[in-house]
């Protein structure tokens, strides 16, 4: 049993809160998202997954009085530089006179679309994982996931980028793949292994 029992996942994204609760299930942790307890979502302002993991998750500790949570997580495609990274999430905004929103279909279209000339489609997702305390303390760990982009779209399971993911030595891609096996293989589940290890 952790001691920590109950915890914030500083994150508006049903997708990304959905996967930290399920990781947390087997510690008997009560999870509660920012969006349940009406907390804003901080701007992203820092230039590294690190920065904005702590930022997001000080925000919440810190509205909340409870111990939080935060991922700052992205595609990091090699030949275009590193790009999506950390506005992996920017990609996939619509403009407000499309109603807003995010719409990843049109991201991974987009990353897709820049790759085309190139032969080097080799691809990372990289997990910031940062536990913040309302005292101030800040926990942050990495996990690391190489693949490489496939096109078209496969799956429709998990959430953002997963369809055009395929991991080292996989047949599936992350949008395929059953969510438990994503689970334990995942950059968010390998810095979850160390968050566990020192926390729970």
């Amino acid at each position: 049993m952790s001691i920590i029992s109950k915890i914030v996942v500083a994150s508006h994204n049903e997708g990304k809160v959905r996967e930290i609760r399920d990781l947390l299930i087997p510690y008997g942790v009560n999870t509660l998202s920012a969006a349940e307890l009406s907390l804003a979502e901080p701007e992203e302002t820092e230039l590294t997954f690190t920065g904005n993991a702590e930022l997001k998750a000080s925000a919440a500790a810190i509205a909340s009085g409870l111990p939080s949570l935060s991922d700052d997580s992205g595609l990091v495609v090699d030949s275009l530089n590193g790009d999506p990274g950390i506005y992996s999430a920017r990609w996939a905004e619509k403009p407000k006179s499309e109603g807003g929103g995010r719409d990843f279909s049109m991201a991974m279209w987009h990353v897709n679309d820049l790759l085309k000339l190139k032969e080097n489609r080799s691809a990372h997702f990289v997990c910031a994982l940062c536990l913040a305390m309302p005292s101030g303390k800040k926990f942050t760990y990495l996990g690391k996931v190489e693949g490489e982009i496939v096109w078209p779209p496969r799956g429709e399971r998990g959430f953002g980028y997963d369809p055009i993911f395929l991991a080292e030595g996989d047949v599936k891609t992350f949008g395929e793949m059953d969510p438990s096996k994503k689970h334990a293989k995942s950059h968010r589940a390998r810095a979850f292994e160390k968050l566990i290890l020192n926390h729970f």
